[in-house]
C-alpha cells in the first residue's frame, strides 16, 4: 500500500482514505487493484495487458487514453541509470502521467503550485496519476525494480519538460527508509523519514 509523507508537516499518510482525501485537491487520483493471484511469476507484459484488460479500459475510457503498455525496469536493465537520470530530476508532462504497479516500488515527488512538497512512494497493487503540467520527479526504491502499466494520450507518449533550479535536489530519493544512493545530497531533506 501507498506511503504519503509531508516533510514540512512532518506527517505520513498510510491509510487508503488518508491518501485519497489529502491526494484529491491537487488533482491526484489514487486507487488500489487487486494484484494476488492474477498473475504467474513468469507474466510477460502481454499476459500482464491480458489480464488487466478490464481496468485498463476503463481508465483509458474515463481518461481520454489511447494506449497502454508495460514497463518493465531492473537492477539488470541495460542503461539504468541513464534511464533513470530523464526522471529523477523536477519536471511537468504535456499529458498526465498514469501508472499502475504490477511489481516493485517507487516514489513520485510531486510540487504542486497549491501545496508542499510530497511524496507517494507506490508498490504492488497501487494506481497513481499525476495531472499533467504537475512538477514531479521519480526515483525507484533500494531494489531497483518497478513493472507499471502505463496510459497515455498520445501514442508517442510525453517527454519530460524539466524545471530549471528545481527542488529536486534538495530533498533525498527515499523510499520506506532505505534510500536509494545515486549522487545523494547529505544536506538534502528526507522526503521518506528513516
Amino acid at each position: 500500500m501507498a506511503t504519503v509523507h509531508i516533510p514540512e508537516q512532518n506527517r505520513n499518510l498510510t491509510e487508503h482514505d488518508q491518501i485519497i482525501d489529502f491526494l484529491k485537491p491537487f488533482g491526484i487520483w489514487f486507487e488500489r487493484w487487486q494484484v494476488a493471484g492474477r498473475l504467474a511469476e513468469n507474466a510477460t507484459d502481454t499476459d500482464i495487458l491480458q489480464e488487466y484488460a478490464p481496468e485498463i479500459e476503463k481508465v483509458k475510457a474515463s481518461g481520454g487514453y489511447v494506449t497502454a503498455d508495460v514497463i518493465n525496469v531492473h537492477a539488470g536493465t541495460p542503461n539504468l541509470d541513464a534511464m533513470l537520470q530523464k526522471f529523477n530530476k523536477e519536471h511537468t508532462h504535456s499529458e498526465d502521467e498514469v501508472r499502475f504497479t504490477v511489481e516493485g516500488r517507487g516514489v513520485f515527488h510531486l510540487h504542486p503550485e497549491n501545496g508542499p512538497v510530497f511524496s507517494v512512494t507506490v508498490e504492488s497493487g497501487d494506481m497513481i496519476n499525476v495531472p499533467c503540467g504537475m512538477k514531479h520527479w521519480f526515483n525507484l526504491c533500494d531494489d531497483r525494480r518497478i513493472r507499471c502499466i502505463r496510459f497515455f494520450e498520445d501514442q508517442a507518449g510525453w517527454t519530460p519538460h524539466y524545471i530549471e533550479q528545481g527542488v529536486h535536489s534538495d530533498y533525498s530519493p527515499m523510499c520506506f527508509g532505505t534510500s536509494y544512493v545515486s549522487g545523494s545530497n547529505s544536506d538534502a531533506k528526507p522526503l521518506i523519514k528513516t
